[in-house]
């Protein structure tokens, strides 16, 4: 496999986000809210950056708790749809008519269609996040201009909360060359390669639905915790705390994910 570092920017429409959509459940939404709430440590009506956002979940459970919130993200279809949930068209059908009844009322939202690399800004958030195992999308230098712009568009104090399942000590423990997993109606196969000498995994993802294959190429830099740390260091914060889980469990050797909570300096 040939794949490319900007991966990123074309993969995220069609099948891939279905797959999304059907993968994380209301409940893992509202626990993650509750977790970010908890962590975060700023106000109700604080101004709060989602990067990158998805279809704005997460930044729909936290406005409907009455937090402002800034999404960012690549994905063209995504921030469509988080959209269309604030403004529907007026002769909008069903569908768009139950997303918009689900959109909180008198929130303040908006969604930017952008690159996380080029976070623009300066001292604008009370807290950020970045959630959906995106941490390590991009090679170093770019992880270094994520970072900094994050750290830019923070307000001195404020806290920036990542989540992955891509950190060294998660990812590699549990290593696997090829996996299947049934999503409702979508089979989704996972073909992956190890590359040691750029400590990168590249990942050949195949979607099948209907009797319909659909292949994806994808990379994700695998950083260890320690270099997380760093990183975070040298844009400006400093790391408080590190957990293996929504229930504030230590991260260790094989922990399924890694929660990181830092503040800007």
């Amino acid at each position: 496999m040939t794949i490319p570092s900007n991966w990123h920017e074309n993969f995220f429409h069609g099948v891939s986000l279905d797959l999304w959509r059907k993968a994380i459940s209301p409940k893992q939404t509202k626990d993650e809210a509750d977790f970010l709430i908890k962590v975060l440590q700023c106000d109700a009506g604080s101004h709060l950056l989602d990067v990158p956002c998805g279809n704005g979940r997460l930044s729909f459970e936290l406005a409907s708790r009455g937090y402002h919130v800034t999404g960012m993200d690549i994905s063209k279809e995504f921030i469509q749809e988080a959209m269309s949930r604030l403004s529907p068209p007026a002769d909008a059908g069903g569908t768009d008519k139950t997303l918009a009844n689900s959109a909180p009322a008198n929130s303040e939202l908006e969604f930017v269609l952008g690159n996380m690399r080029k976070i623009t800004g300066e001292a604008i958030y009370g807290g950020a996040y970045c959630f959906g195992n995106s941490f390590g999308f991009l090679a170093y230098s770019d992880m270094e201009s994520f970072l900094g712009g994050v750290a830019r568009a923070l307000k001195p104090g404020a806290r920036f909360v990542v989540e992955t399942g891509m950190a060294a000590e998660s990812a590699l423990t549990k290593f696997e060359t090829e996996a299947s997993h049934q999503i409702e109606d979508i089979l989704l196969t996972i073909k992956e390669q190890y590359l040691a000498e750029e400590s990168c995994i590249d990942t050949e993802y195949v979607f099948e639905r209907n009797g319909q294959s659909e292949s994806r190429l994808a990379k994700h830099w695998i950083y260890t915790t320690a270099e997380i740390r760093r990183m975070l260091e040298r844009a400006g914060f400093e790391v408080l705390s590190l957990y293996g889980s929504l229930k504030f469990e230590p991260f260790l050797l094989g922990s399924d994910e890694l929660f990181v909570i830092a503040r800007r300096v």
